[in-house]
């Protein structure tokens, strides 16, 4: 298949899908920390409107998209006015990759987004549910996918993500998909 990944640089889902024999690329306005011969340096939504795909998952950026980010983006806060601009721009951003692939995921967080987009199904995925003792509760909209099957059930609850110490990296580092999810992902 013929896979984007969107608003990825790290390119952990990327190479997942390259290990199984997919014709995978990541996307992102960030230069990629993987490998650049499969990295598009640039804006997905200008990928998206001229490329066909078989498969798209996003990763848009989830600060002002998250529920947890309420005290700064929510209802007459300071900053609610970038938390719809991130609402219309992640929507658009849905809707160019529907038109340009036959199935569509889309990762967030507990999120604000997901009535403002037209999904099949939505499900919650746990790191612990693919071999990863920790929590991270995160969202998939599908487009014409099944849901994850959880892989590798662990013991273990810890919230690693949460307690990340301030760091000129912090945001990039607390949004890479957990191994085992992007794994299952791919197969």
């Amino acid at each position: 298949m013929r896979v984007l990944v969107g608003c990825e640089e790290s390119q952990t889902v990327c190479k997942a899908f390259r290990e199984c024999g997919h014709e995978a690329y990541s996307c992102d306005i960030l230069p990629t920390r993987g490998n650049p011969k499969w990295h598009v340096n640039k804006n997905i939504l200008e990928l998206l409107n001229f490329t066909q795909w078989d498969l798209v998952i996003l990763h848009p950026p989830c600060t002002a998209l998250a529920v947890s980010g309420n005290r700064w983006y929510g209802e007459g806060m300071p900053k609610n006015e970038d938390r719809w601009g991130a609402i219309r721009w992640t929507a658009k951003l849905w809707c160019y990759a529907k038109l340009g692939a036959a199935r569509v995921a889309l990762e967030n967080p507990v999120s604000v987004l997901w009535p403002h987009i037209n999904y099949d199904e939505l499900q919650y995925i746990q790191p612990w549910q693919f071999g990863h003792g920790e929590t991270k509760k995160t969202g998939l909209a599908l487009h014409n996918l099944p849901p994850l099957k959880p892989t590798n059930i662990v013991e273990g609850r810890e919230h690693k993500v949460w307690k990340m110490p301030p760091s000129k990296t912090r945001a990039r580092d607390r949004a890479v998909t957990y191994q085992g999810i992007a794994e299952a992902m791919a197969t």
